[in-house]
């Protein structure tokens, strides 16, 4: 079905070893029009990274798949970057300082994809799980070189991080603050629904679509996306939240909310955020 109004993905990543373009017909069929498509990391497409050009391959592919989503009559949008779990890897082989250098460069050649209007933000972060003191450290000098290559190019940057409650938004704004980038272009994918946390802050949540996730952001306002981290992986099938889960989700919260704010969600927001036309 076609519902009057955009549907968006806000986070979906789609791969042709798995569901690839089944899985954005899946989400068309149930009433899906524009998807963020976010690159999967390196290394799960079988890349070891030992430079920054080695992330070219992953960026290329991400594009391509884009322009194959474009043709189904879905709209899709790359971003690009280095996934903040990528400093574990590299330190496998490498010492921290160099992969500081890989990761910073990897995300000045997406910039320059950006640059090009062949993407349309840039994706980091910090990891989600425990590291040591100086991991830590230096990811954040990571993240916060994203938000500088950001600013200079006026862009969004979706953050994949660590569960985040109040002072880990603040934690955040005060980083990107440092920058100059625009607070609103500052995405905090994968998040909880802290949306008066994150007006307040002026930094943009994408709120996973999880079971009364939306519900409970409604309440607080309109102030945010709609993300599913749908990964496409043959090995987790339906993870994090299947390629249906908005589209059917948003379906059913319009017999309650009406129409009205899943313009703001769909269409308005992502629009300001990533500075696109959300069109159907």
């Amino acid at each position: 079905m076609t519902p009057d109004f955009p549907i968006t993905d806000e986070h979906m990543h789609i791969d042709p070893r798995a569901k690839g373009l089944k899985a954005v017909k899946d989400f068309q069929n149930t009433g899906g029009t524009h998807i963020f498509l976010v690159m999967k990391p390196s290394w799960t497409l079988g890349i070891k990274v030992t430079k920054p050009e080695d992330h070219i391959s992953v960026f290329e592919e991400t594009i391509d798949i884009s322009k194959q989503i474009n043709e189904t009559g879905i709209t899709s949008f790359p971003v690009l970057g280095v996934h903040p779990a990528e400093i574990t890897k590299l330190i496998e082989y490498m010492d921290l300082e160099k992969a500081v250098e890989t990761m910073k460069g990897g995300l000045e050649v997406a910039a320059g994809y950006v640059e090009k209007g062949l993407a349309v933000g840039l994706k980091s972060g910090r990891p989600h799980y425990p590291v040591s003191e100086e991991v830590w450290d230096a990811s954040n000098e990571i993240m916060e070189h994203a938000f500088s290559l950001a600013a200079d190019l006026d862009c969004a940057v979706q953050l994949h991080t660590e569960s985040v409650g109040k002072p880990e938004l603040i934690d955040i704004t005060e980083r990107a603050k440092k920058t100059g980038i625009k607070l609103h272009r500052v995405v905090k994918h994968y998040a909880p629904p802290l949306i008066d946390v994150c007006e307040n802050l002026g930094i943009f949540p994408g709120v996973l679509a999880g079971k009364g996730a939306i519900e409970e952001a409604l309440e607080q306002g309109t102030r945010f996306m709609m993300e599913t981290d749908y990964i496409d992986d043959p090995e987790r099938p339906g993870a994090v939240l299947g390629p249906k889960t908005i589209p059917r989700r948003t379906l059913k919260l319009v017999e309650q909310f009406g129409e009205e704010p899943f313009w703001k969600v769909h269409k308005e927001n992502p629009e300001k955020v990533y500075d696109v036309d959300i069109e159907i």
